[in-house]
């Protein structure tokens, strides 16, 4: 094992490796900055250059543009509150409200500094812990994926502002819009309306880009027809300063958000997007300035992007010791490393030792060139928002379109994305909030494939019951379920009854 961590430290100062690395992770950024180019498609494209190089170095450079692409998701989400990579969902709750206050480079920096120590632990996590968090993965079965979803969607109470019926109004137009396409058990087909293309659902970056920008665009234009002020970006001095120190005092949070995301990151199948939501539902539950959520705080952004960039880390875990891909970046690089002639499993560790332990490194690397990066280019990134809006506006419709068309070379995508952004414009005319509505689309098709399965899996043992309430982890997540379910309510109450005492 020693003999193979110098050899992996020797590799990591080789400057031809090293520069790879970094263009892996500016590209990475650029790829996650632009709305509708994810993670996966990012690695899917570079994956054929990577033919020819040594093992080593294409692990090290695809493990940066995963990094980077992860990161850059939260640009797009701060700037003009579309989500760069549906990782970056939670981002835009806190973020793009900093950006309307002026404060974009604010929020640019915390995402920065909060991707770089989120990268950090999740990567420590891989390195010391792959194999006993792995075994764990796998005792995850339908039960506890159907109660994961459940406690997932109970962050709707988190999401809804102002009106908790509003919200789950949306948790439930999400859910059912999740259901669109084939069903998993039956194969019955569901509000397709004819389109084949809708056989495999509605994909969820076109539905994310609908409902998060097309109405900010359509705001941004609102606003310049009525002549009212129009955000902007002033340089401010100091202001990196201010938000590291401000986080330094937050370490509590970070820590948790980023284990939080490494943990959901091993659990396959999960994802940053639920990881992020989770983190940002704690980050409110054991804040004392629950109100200030969602109306633009550090914390939010800090939440979200220590929790998604942590669970890059968590998502290799079992791909490495198991070769179970976590996330759907981390089958692309499955693929990487078929490729190349290795084979995930124990045998990493020893036959490929000085290969595996040079990508583990570098992943540590490559999170801190990712930190630099986004802290010394968010002054400038953040001057985007200064463009007049006769640009900012078609620019932003541009890259929406061609984000929305990329996924599949389909402009039924590009129709949907349109239409969805209209209803989104109209909810949010009426109170609604975005949040609840993509939360309910996420988690409705883990939700349901788990209770199917489940009781199918009832129905051979004879006994739901046992099925559903009698394993650990599934007992462990109904405690989470209840106390995320409990603790808003409380809190209603105990305000509604300090509210009268005042009175």
């Amino acid at each position: 094992m020693a003999e193979n961590i110098v050899i992996a430290l020797g590799n990591l100062i080789n400057p031809i490796s090293l520069l790879m690395m970094t263009l892996g992770v500016a590209g990475g950024i650029i790829v996650g900055a632009l709305p509708g180019l994810t993670a996966t498609m990012a690695l899917a494209l570079l994956v054929p250059f990577t033919f020819t190089m040594d093992a080593s170095v294409s692990l090290m450079v695809l493990g940066g543009v995963y990094v980077g692409s992860i990161y850059g998701g939260c640009i797009a989400a701060i700037l003009v509150n579309t989500p760069g990579t549906p990782s970056s969902i939670a981002t835009t709750f806190d973020g793009y409200p900093l950006t309307k206050k002026g404060m974009a480079e604010h929020a640019l920096v915390a995402a920065a500094v909060s991707s770089g120590i989120g990268g950090v632990i999740g990567a420590l996590v891989l390195l010391f812990l792959s194999p006993p968090l792995a075994d764990a993965a796998l005792k995850f079965g339908p039960p506890e994926y159907f109660w994961l979803s459940i406690f997932g969607l109970t962050i709707i109470a988190t999401l809804s502002t102002g009106s908790m019926l509003k919200g789950l109004m949306g948790g439930t137009l999400g859910l059912l819009l999740s259901t669109v396409g084939i069903s998993p058990i039956g194969g019955d087909m569901r509000f397709t309306m004819g389109f084949y293309q809708l056989q495999a659902g509605l994909q969820l970056i076109v539905v994310l880009i609908g409902f998060f920008c097309i109405p900010e665009v359509l705001v941004m234009i609102e606003k310049k027809i009525r002549d009212k002020s129009i955000t902007s970006y002033k340089p401010q001095k100091g202001v990196a300063r201010g938000v590291i120190l401000e986080l330094v005092k937050k370490p509590f949070l970070l820590i948790r958000s980023s284990l939080i995301g490494a943990f959901v990151g091993i659990v396959p199948g999960a994802g940053g997007n639920i990881a992020s939501l989770m983190a940002y539902n704690e980050a409110v539950r054991f804040s004392k300035e629950k109100e200030k959520f969602g109306t633009g705080i550090i914390d939010g952004v800090a939440a979200s992007e220590s929790s998604n960039n942590a669970e890059v880390g968590g998502s290799l875990v079992p791909l490495l010791t198991l070769g179970i891909p976590g996330a759907a970046p981390a089958a692309v690089m499955l693929g990487a490393l078929t490729i190349q002639g290795i084979r995930p499993g124990p045998e990493l560790y020893t036959t490929y030792g000085d290969i595996t332990y040079t990508f583990l490194f570098s992943f540590i690397l490559a999170n801190v060139i990712m930190l630099i990066l986004g802290f010394y280019g968010s002054r400038h990134v953040a001057r985007v928002i200064n463009l007049p809006i006769s640009l900012l506006a078609p620019l932003v419709v541009f890259l929406t379109v061609i984000g929305s068309y990329a996924l599949r070379n389909n402009m039924l995508d590009v129709g949907m994305m349109v239409f969805f952004g209209f209803i989104g414009y109209v909810t949010k005319k009426a109170g609604f909030t975005p949040g609840p509505i993509v939360l309910g689309l996420i988690l409705g098709p883990i939700a349901e494939n788990g209770l199917v399965q489940s009781m199918f899996l009832g129905q051979a043992l004879g006994s739901m019951f046992q099925v559903f309430f009698t394993r650990p982890i599934s007992l462990v997540l109904i405690l989470f379920c209840a106390i995320s379910i409990a603790l808003p309510i409380v809190s209603a109450i105990r305000n509604r009854k300090g509210g009268t005492g005042v009175a």
